[in-house]
């Protein structure tokens, strides 16, 4: 069952909450030692809270928080060890709104080091895993919470997206992934703040009604001052649209030959649905990609200041990760491009503008790889290594955080190794209705090559 149809089957009296949440709890525990992916667990409270699970759509739907994000009076250490024991005070704003439609939090779900990677390898837990392959990683940063739902723990978790960590992961995984434009406000309060708001918040799911009830029911206590609703979209559309297909990397670099086959698969399926589907250049130049990575080193350098101003006296440098401290020195190193390129990606929305003048919609592949091997991507690679395989693998996904638009990464292929492929479809700033009508139509087609049902051979010992 999805999220959805657990919930009604909740209201309808078939179910009970707390029979669910249990269940959801067995599993987790007993997939722990394959997975890795619940760093803090709060079943104790999961359980007394599905007695009597506030009302929403999702009311008694277990779930886990990204392990970033503050939850009042639970242990958030940030991925990191440098905040080990560390317990919220508050909780962030947008995981309450979360948790208002009625899901009930088993814990924190597994994230690196401050969400600063693409993989979900914190020195301070050890990597979670991916369920379809146990050697290879769930990506990241919400990796964790891919891993969780992709195994039929959860049927949705929450995660965050600063440069793809909600599409990498579903694309790692065989899931849905949507992130959401910049102005629905979904947003972290401190991404609010910062002079690029490349972070938005969101969940990944295994239906993609699931992401589409969610996004509506969120945007009903956070709704946008500047875009229209999304609504409630149930289904394809009947408007045909306009497609742009591109498959090489927008750093010119190598794209995996499966990866691309997918890309293009895809646009041939949308083609045969009726869609005006036409091949294009990558139209994002390298430009873009390398003032978000600088951007990106800004956000280590104050993970690192933030570190050391809130431990103070009881700081270690040691105790921050070989890759946050790259970032923090690449920063310094290059202070003098910050600001214009700041000022670059401020204006970023003016590259979508030009690229949507004449197409409703691209289509890209998630990452230009399959997921890699844990350790290929690991913090503490050296990082000029590290950083050279981050950037040539998430060179698609990070467009999308610097212009605001929204995009949504489905599980349209699959490699010869049994690794899913994603598959990502990107739309003007407020273009999510149209993003989940096309999912539907896929999802309806057969197109989604993983099954929905990720994991039912999965017993915890990686077969």
């Amino acid at each position: 069952m999805d999220a959805v149809e657990t919930a009604a089957r909740i209201r309808a009296g078939e179910l009970r909450a707390d029979e669910v949440v249990a269940a959801a709890i067995e599993r987790a525990r007993a997939l722990a030692p394959a997975l890795n992916a619940v760093p803090t667990e709060t079943y104790a409270a999961a359980l007394t809270r599905a007695q009597d699970p506030p009302a929403g759509p999702f009311a008694g739907v277990p779930t886990f928080v990204k392990g970033i994000d503050d939850l009042a009076g639970v242990v958030n250490d940030h991925g990191s060890r440098a905040w080990t024991g560390r317990v919220a005070t508050r909780t962030e704003p947008f995981v309450a709104a979360f948790l208002a439609t009625g899901l009930v939090s088993l814990g924190m779900s597994a994230a690196p080091e401050s969400g600063l990677t693409g993989t979900t390898e914190p020195l301070a837990h050890g990597p979670a895993r991916n369920p379809w392959n146990l050697s290879h990683t769930p990506g990241g940063s919400s990796g964790g919470a891919g891993a969780l739902v992709a195994a039929r723990v959860v049927p949705l978790a929450h995660g965050s997206d600063g440069g793809g960590s909600i599409r990498i992961p579903a694309g790692f995984c065989g899931l849905v992934g949507l992130k959401p434009s910049r102005e629905r406000r979904f947003a972290p309060t401190l991404g609010e703040r910062l002079p690029v708001r490349l972070l938005t918040y969101g969940a990944l799911t295994r239906s993609v009604r699931d992401t589409a009830h969610l996004v509506a029911a969120l945007e009903e206590g956070i709704p946008s001052r500047r875009l229209p609703p999304v609504g409630r979209v149930e289904g394809p559309a009947r408007r045909r649209l306009r497609i742009g297909v591109f498959s090489d990397s927008p750093l010119g670099g190598p794209v995996d030959p499966e990866v691309r086959a997918a890309a293009l698969a895809a646009g041939r399926t949308l083609a045969d649905l009726g869609h005006a589907v036409e091949e294009i250049p990558c139209p994002f130049e390298a430009g873009l990609i390398e003032d978000f990575w600088l951007f990106w080193a800004f956000l280590g350098w104050g993970f690192r200041v933030l570190t050391r101003w809130t431990r103070r006296g009881g700081y270690d440098p040691g105790e921050l990760e070989p890759w946050t401290h790259g970032l923090a020195a690449r920063f310094w190193e290059n202070l003098g491009k910050a600001l214009p390129a700041v000022r670059r990606l401020r204006a970023a929305h003016r590259i979508s503008e030009r690229v949507f003048a004449q197409r409703d919609l691209v289509l890209c592949p998630t990452a230009a790889t399959p997921a890699p091997e844990v350790g290929h991507l690991a913090p503490d690679v050296p990082f000029d290594t590290a950083l050279e395989r981050v950037r040539s693998t998430f060179c698609f996904t990070p467009i999308q955080n610097a212009t605001g638009d929204p995009a949504i990464s489905l599980p349209l292929g699959m490699s010869e190794g049994g690794l899913p492929i994603g598959v990502q479809l990107a739309a003007r700033q407020g273009g999510e209705a149209s993003l989940l009508a096309l999912a539907y139509e896929l999802e309806a087609a057969g197109a989604f090559r993983p099954a929905i049902a990720a994991s039912e051979r999965f017993s915890g010992d990686g077969r």
